[in-house]
């Protein structure tokens, strides 16, 4: 009988680091990998993000037109009211409950609940956007949603 200890997976494990530079046996010895001459070959290559050996870059041969409204897009952290089924009754549910139970991630900024899946718990929840079918849900089972827009 075979013990579990004893048992091997085939390619389990961790595959070791490359040592680069040790000879010619490792297949990387010599130039490590680098080539034989050229800017690759140096230390400290790699240079800016986006040169091109001094071609024109691609950023500056593309057009700039417009105006982009990304930087003040507004990004909100959704979850289903069938997620907050594993609340206790009559928490008060917001952003900071959600985050130390790991509901949600921690550097979400807004909360918006949508209405996935179904609600039998009454809770007190307070968030930044609600969809009109997890409103419904939630006041169905005598609960309330506070809206701060």
């Amino acid at each position: 009988m075979v013990s579990l200890k004893e048992i091997k997976c085939k390619g389990s494990g961790r595959k070791k680091k490359m040592r680069v530079g040790r000879g010619p046996g490792s297949g990387k010895g010599k130039t490590s990998g680098r080539g034989m001459k050229g800017q690759g070959s140096r230390s400290g290559t790699g240079g800016k993000m986006g040169f091109e050996g001094g071609q024109m870059p691609l950023y500056r041969r593309l057009p700039k037109r417009g105006f982009t409204n990304a930087p003040f897009k507004v990004v909100y952290t959704t979850i289903n009211v069938g997620d907050l089924e594993v609340l206790n009754e009559g928490d008060q549910v917001d952003l900071a409950l959600l985050k130390t139970k790991g509901m949600i991630k921690k550097n979400a900024k807004k909360l918006k609940i949508l209405g996935g899946g179904e609600l039998k718990t009454k809770l007190k929840i307070q968030a930044d956007n609600c969809s009109a079918s997890a409103r419904q849900k939630i006041e169905a089972v005598g609960g309330e949603i506070e809206v701060s827009r």
